[in-house]
């Protein structure tokens, strides 16, 4: 049974940092890639960003361009993003996919297969 398991969520001011992790589990961790996607109140599943767990290729959204770190731990099957300088307008549940369709990685949520059930990320002004 495929299963992603989001952690790390939580309650922050404006300008502080957050690590979320995802532990996945059911299927060769090297042979997917992972995508971080978040949906605000009232909007659509965004992708800020997303890992080729194989070579380690990322994509940022311009919104998260030189705030957030996607990183991976092959050996521990968990994939981590780091975010900073938090905006209130990072607020938002934040999910982590799983796409079978490679490892190349993919910024449309219909590209991905399996999901974590959300955190919830605040951040206060």
């Amino acid at each position: 049974e495929v299963q992603l398991v989001e952690s790390g969520g939580g309650l922050v001011q404006a300008g502080g940092s957050l690590r979320l992790s995802c532990a996945v589990s059911g299927f060769t961790f090297g042979d997917y890639a992972i995508g971080w996607f978040r949906q605000a109140p009232g909007k659509g599943r965004e992708a800020v960003s997303c890992i080729n767990t194989k070579d380690g290729d990322t994509y940022y959204a311009d919104s998260a361009k030189g705030r957030f770190t996607i990183s991976r731990d092959n050996d521990k099957n968990t994939v981590f993003l780091q975010m900073k300088n938090l905006k209130p307008e990072d607020t938002a549940v934040y999910y982590c996919a799983a796409s079978k369709s490679g490892t190349t990685w993919r910024t449309n949520s219909w590209e991905y297969d399996y999901w974590g059930q959300g955190t919830q990320v605040t951040v206060s002004s």
